[in-house]
């Protein structure tokens, strides 16, 4: 009707206020999940790929035993150990998502740190804080920033994922995929239902995939 756009629920609550207050929630936590993972990831990856050593050889081992679990499993239970709240899924998904970052970090700057450029810093006497962060880092923003839309999406699909088990945010907080959870039983009645939610989180994540390759293009032309 002209009062409910999209309909209510079992419980008479706006479908569409709810995937509005829902998408505010998905847009504030899932990119802070992604850029507190990309931090950490981007630090330790530029220390091992530059320092190697001792320093690599452990870091990489840490990230090799966190990478062996399946990620769902581990998302699963590391908030249902310490319990489903917005700090704690934050902290579930920057702790797993760090090491593949730390690995695509590290990758990227032994291959750079054999280039010219930096071979020439080095020469000038530049610090190896100075080299990672001015020479190395930005001429790694290309692969980086198509990971990070990728991965951005990855992290709203496990949000929905950890919503729909019953691990996402607690009530009242509207969360995509507890709304698809709430209302399957009666998808054959009204689909309409967790149709919307369904939509919203594929939709999103679509439209990140494709930014992912526009800026790959990008890249490729620079």
């Amino acid at each position: 009707g002209t009062r409910f756009w999209l309909g209510t629920d079992h419980l008479g609550r706006d479908i569409l206020s709810r995937l509005l207050y829902g998408a505010r929630t998905v847009l504030l936590y899932a990119p802070l999940a992604t850029g507190c993972a990309y931090a950490i990831g981007i630090l330790l990856g530029l220390l091992a790929g530059y320092a190697g050593g001792w320093l690599d050889a452990l870091l990489s081992r840490v990230s090799d035993v966190i990478l062996a679990f399946p990620v769902l499993v581990l998302y699963v239970l590391v908030i249902a150990t310490i319990g489903p709240s917005a700090v704690n899924i934050v902290l579930a998904i920057t702790c797993a998502s760090a090491p593949g970052i730390m690995r695509i970090v590290r990758g990227l700057t032994r291959e750079l740190r054999q280039r010219d450029y930096v071979a020439a810093a080095q020469m000038r006497g530049e610090s190896a804080g100075y080299i990672m962060l001015v020479e190395i880092l930005p001429n790694a923003r290309g692969p980086l920033l198509v990971d990070a839309c990728l991965r951005l999406g990855y992290v709203i699909m496990t949000m929905g994922v950890l919503g729909f088990l019953g691990l996402g945010l607690p009530p009242p907080s509207p969360d995509w995929g507890s709304m698809i959870n709430e209302t399957r039983a009666m998808a054959q009645v009204f689909p309409w239902m967790p149709l919307f939610p369904c939509l919203a989180i594929s939709s999103l994540v679509l439209g990140l995939n494709l930014l992912a390759d526009s800026v790959q293009d990008q890249t490729r032309l620079q």
